[in-house]
């Protein structure tokens, strides 16, 4: 097995670093141009060895093979306000030059049967090492923010049942998540109204030294 799982772990801490910077400057530019900013806030992980470990059992993942076939060690989830921000969002990654969009699957479009609703993209991303450039998978998460308290919930159930959810349980889930999407499809209907708000609202506190009020990125450091 693995001797020494920071030292390969490494690479992928870099990566996530270096992409949370990257993603949140791209919400203070729309924020400097005075535009609607399609990223709320950003995070990311590096997987946990046990986590890595069940996945490499459960999915029949050989150690020599961690690279190339698990796509979610280094990970990052951009948050939205709006279903038309995801998008927005995608078609941004898809014009950088700094990583290569290897894989895209739209789960907002084509929601699994559990009601889960997000965009991923896996990534191939390179990082610069003592030893030279290091090519990783990393993959990022589009999401609003009702798609992801319905996943952060579901993700907590999912340890404590293994994925084999009651029936009745299994059911309002799936209820939660068609109203979490309806809530998402009626903010969308008033988009322009609660974006030119949010404006003069930022606006006002501008004026005062303070663009915006804290948000997750500010503690997620």
């Amino acid at each position: 097995m693995m001797e020494d799982w920071n030292h390969f772990l490494l690479p992928y801490q870099q990566a996530v670093d270096e992409l949370k910077v990257k993603l949140r400057g791209m919400r203070k530019q729309f924020r400097d141009l005075n535009q609607h900013e399609p990223i709320e806030f950003v995070t990311g992980r590096v997987k946990p060895v046990d986590s890595i470990k069940e996945k490499m059992t459960r999915r029949k993942v050989q150690e020599d093979r961690i690279e190339q076939d698990m796509q979610d060690i280094a990970g990052l989830r951009i948050m939205c306000q709006f279903v038309e921000d995801i998008y927005q969002v995608v078609d941004l990654l898809r014009k950088r030059s700094d990583m290569t969009i290897l894989e895209e699957r739209d789960y907002i479009s084509n929601e699994k049967p559990s009601g889960y609703r997000s965009y991923h993209i896996v990534i191939e991303y390179p990082v610069q090492m003592v030893g030279g450039p290091k090519k990783i998978l990393a993959e990022i998460q589009v999401r609003t923010l009702a798609m992801n308290f319905w996943a952060t919930i579901e993700h907590s159930l999912n340890y404590k049942y293994q994925g084999d959810f009651p029936e009745n349980l299994s059911q309002r889930l799936q209820r939660a998540a068609e109203a979490a999407f309806s809530l998402d499809k009626e903010m969308s209907e008033i988009r322009e109204e609660i974006q030119e708000a949010q404006s003069l609202f930022s606006y006002g506190k501008g004026t005062q030294g303070e663009a915006t009020s804290p948000t997750k990125e500010d503690q997620d450091q």
